[in-house]
Parts: C-alpha cells; sequence; structure tokens
C-alpha cells in the first residue's frame, strides 16, 4: 500500500493543468471522432432505407424496425455526445484564453 511508485503517479496526475492548446485539441479530436460516427449513422440509415424487410410475419417486422432504430439511435447519440463534448472543450479553450489575457493585462497595470 505505500508503494512510492502509485504516490509519484497520484502526484503527476495532480500536476496535469489545463491549457487552452489541450482544450482546442480535444476539441478537433472530439469533433472529427462526432463527424465520423455522424456519417457512419448516415450509411447505416441509408443502408436500412434501400433494403426493405421481406418479411409476412407482423412479430418479425415490428422487431426488425426496432432493431435498425436502436442502431441507428446508438449513433445519434454517440454522434451528439461526441459534438457536445467538443462545444465544450472549445467553450473551455475560449474561456481560458480569455482569463489568460485578462490576467496578463491586470499584472501589466
Amino acid at each position: 500500500m505505500n508503494d512510492p511508485n502509485v504516490t509519484e503517479e497520484a502526484e503527476a496526475q495532480e500536476r496535469v493543468t489545463t491549457s487552452p492548446l489541450r482544450c482546442f485539441t480535444g476539441a478537433v479530436i472530439s469533433g472529427g471522432m462526432s463527424f465520423a460516427v455522424y456519417s457512419l449513422m448516415i450509411a447505416i440509415a441509408t443502408n436500412f432505407a434501400t433494403k426493405p424487410i421481406h418479411s409476412v410475419n407482423p412479430l418479425v417486422v415490428k422487431i426488425s424496425s426496432a432493431v435498425r432504430t436502436l442502431v441507428v439511435g446508438v449513433f445519434a447519440l454517440g454522434s451528439g455526445v461526441f459534438g457536445i463534448v467538443a462545444i465544450g472543450l472549445l467553450a473551455l479553450g475560449v474561456q481560458l484564453l480569455v482569463q489568460n489575457l485578462t490576467k496578463h493585462k491586470a499584472s501589466d497595470n
């Protein structure tokens, strides 16, 4: 329990600070992932739309329709989450940038 490596790792994690560059980098990565998941969702939805369900059994039609809706919904949710994270990181980066600029102006006076 008193392993010095564990305490050094914990101290190293505490020293990581948030910077505008880290925020903007994360926003670009998250935005890219959001766009990729959105493109994949559109491709899946188009594929589902072009291939209708071939069955006369109403239960099969309802279950397959529900599964298709769930698959497209999961990808839409993933795209939305990554998009919101990108917007949040972008806003945080702008906020940190403004705080740094106002801090430097206040210290110059």
